[in-house]
């Protein structure tokens, strides 16, 4: 069928595409990506009860390789790295290892609550490191309020022990999985791989983190616990709703809407992920850890402001 065009010729379907604000579509959307993201804490803590934390992390980077390299292929996109992205693909790979060795035993460690809060606290540790590395992104005065509330926030997430049941260690690999976090998005920006498709860049990161985590895992005890039903659907939900399409979804929305306007979004996923704590586990969340929660949130939107 032959494409419609507008008058300057641009195909209607491509006018369409990009938007130049959150509109209602995008908003519901960005809503339920956030939902989303705060679940998959809640079911990342489930599932450790069948499986070793970081054994299940190798686990779902292989089924999630598996499903994009389907997707990719399906799609005629190119597996292969070129030679200029393979530095980064490597760096942003073991980063990719790391950040998910840290995340999934520090949900092993502490609450839903604690661990969301400050793994979702990334653009803290991305502000701080853009404000010296591109001079286009420098802290104004508004972004410097928000990264002063965030980092508030995460300071009495860590050090008030009475808010939430957690564990120190599992509190400190949250914060250190939210900097590898970082480190990832400064990776792909500053190497070649800021040249390739979303694809490319999510297939080689879990295709370099399978052997890493894999190896890792035999540090950590047993592969199998109290394996049930529920851990698997646990995993399974992971490699499909999060690492593979989840993620797809999400650089689809980058591409449609104002990255500004889809990050602004990304204080709901540590609310969403303390209520579902809260509803589901049946976490105890103190008022301290509300107080980290709205300070953090309140620190995202700010430092996500144009």
């Amino acid at each position: 069928m032959r494409q419609l065009t507008l008058r300057a010729g641009q195909p209607l379907v491509a006018a369409m595409t990009r938007k130049s604000h959150i509109d209602l579509i995008g908003a519901v959307a960005l809503i339920a990506f956030a939902l989303n993201l705060g679940f998959n804490q809640v079911v990342i803590k489930l599932a450790n009860g069948g499986f070793q934390p970081v054994f299940m992390a190798g686990l779902r980077s292989v089924g999630s390789g598996v499903v994009l390299m389907i997707w990719m292929w399906a799609r005629g996109i190119p597996l292969a790295l070129p030679r200029a992205a393979w530095f980064g693909g490597g760096l942003a790979g073991v980063l990719f290892a790391v950040e998910f060795i840290l995340l999934f035993q520090a949900l092993d460690l502490t609450s839903v609550a604690r661990t969301s809060i400050l793994f979702y606290a990334m653009p803290v540790w991305l502000s701080l490191a853009a404000h010296f590395l591109f001079p286009g992104e420098r802290l104004t005065p508004v972004r410097l309020l928000g990264l002063a509330l965030a980092m508030g926030g995460v300071v009495i997430a860590v050090t008030d022990r009475g808010g939430a049941p957690g564990n120190l260690w599992g509190d400190l690999m949250a914060m250190a999985a939210a900097m590898c976090w970082a480190g990832i998005v400064l990776c792909v920006r500053l190497t070649g791989l800021n040249v390739l498709r979303a694809e490319q860049q999510l297939l080689w990161q879990l295709l370099v983190s399978v052997p890493l985590l894999m190896f890792a895992a035999l540090f950590f005890g047993d592969f199998v616990r109290d394996l049930a039903w529920v851990h698997v659907a646990g995993l399974v939900y992971q490699i499909f709703f999060i690492a593979s399409f989840g993620f797809l979804f999400w650089f689809w929305l980058m591409k449609i809407y104002p990255a500004s306007g889809v990050a602004s979004f990304s204080f709901l996923s540590p609310v969403f992920a303390v209520l579902l704590g809260w509803l589901i586990l049946g976490e105890e969340v103190g008022l301290s850890i509300w107080l980290a929660l709205c300070l953090v949130a309140v620190g995202l939107i700010l430092i996500n402001r144009r």
